[in-house]
């Protein structure tokens, strides 16, 4: 389980909302923070309406401050600047978690012109594809309230596919030390929702789409009993879900309904945006979600290319 978790900080109170999150993990798993400031090069003057960190004695300064939070007290805490300054921050972030040994990368979901640059733009995505190590994104709207993380219920979407259950031991792991509740959700189209290809098959062949995905809801519900079945013996609360609609849509409202407090995502890392994003429910739901998303890299099958 976690142990080194790194703390991605730019100087922003948007940003510190990371911090209460990471240092209540932190305290659950008995770990140790770390939290880094990268200087940039040709950086804004202003991040989220605050004076941009220009320099290493400043960053050192702000690091500190943050480490003496109240809540941060009783965790072992480092700070860490980065001091010569760097073009690609992604490679810098991805260099310090291997030189710390950072076993959860965190951070919020924003960047200078906003949540979807920092998620979409470049940031978040490029950690993923060129990393190995998860990452816990933290959604911008908990900044009204990050000190309310309690981890009790967790949702897992899964699919059907073994590559993407790689996220549901890190679940189980979580809720084991917690005591929290694991909630499966898989998601099968109605034939409105399809996409591409399938949505043109689809309107030409309504009745025979509409059988597949009644046999795909079937099918589905004997996946997740199996999955239930595999770890029986984790002394973990599962439920399932198979739900009809728009994948993304549908593992967003079921977090809401749980009262979710993390949502456990496996996702591949390919490079390229397209790539990376393409036919993945991973974008929508960091984006709208009601709780921390945390994205755990799908590693390649030893049978597989």
């Amino acid at each position: 389980m976690f142990k080194r978790l790194l703390v991605l900080l730019d100087g922003s109170p948007l940003a510190e909302t990371a911090v209460p999150i990471a240092a209540q993990l932190a305290h659950l798993v008995d770990g140790q923070l770390t939290l880094l400031h990268i200087i940039e090069r040709h950086a804004p003057t202003e991040v989220h309406h605050v004076r941009h960190l220009a320099n290493a004695a400043e960053a050192n300064a702000y690091l500190d401050d943050v480490a003496q939070r109240s809540f941060l007290i009783d965790l072992r805490v480092e700070t860490h600047v980065h001091a010569n300054a760097v073009n690609d921050v992604t490679r810098s972030i991805l260099e310090h978690a291997a030189e710390l040994q950072a076993d959860l990368i965190v951070m919020c979901t924003h960047g200078r012109s906003g949540p979807r640059r920092f998620l979409f733009g470049s940031i978040a995505q490029q950690v993923i594809a060129h990393g190995t190590t998860p990452v816990l994104l933290i959604p911008p709207r908990l900044s009204e309230h990050p000190m309310q993380f309690n981890l009790r219920h967790i949702v897992v979407p899964l699919d059907g596919d073994p590559d993407h259950e790689q996220g549901l031991p890190v679940a189980i792991g979580l809720a084991q030390i917690s005591h929290a509740a694991i909630h499966l959700v898989v998601v099968v189209p109605k034939i409105e929702t399809l996409k591409d290809e399938k949505a043109a098959t689809g309107k030409l062949l309504p009745i025979a789409t509409t059988a597949i995905l009644d046999l795909q809801q079937s099918d589905a519900s004997e996946y997740l009993q199996a999955q239930i079945a595999r770890v029986k013996d984790s002394g973990v609360s599962i439920m399932s879900e198979v739900s009809r609609g728009d994948p993304a849509e549908v593992v967003i409202e079921s977090a809401r309904r749980a009262n979710a407090d993390l949502i456990v995502l496996g996702t591949h890392g390919k490079t390229g945006m397209d790539a990376f994003w393409s036919n993945s429910i991973t974008p929508k739901v960091s984006d709208q979600s009601p709780a921390p998303v945390l994205l755990v890299r799908i590693q390649p099958h030893p049978s597989k290319p």
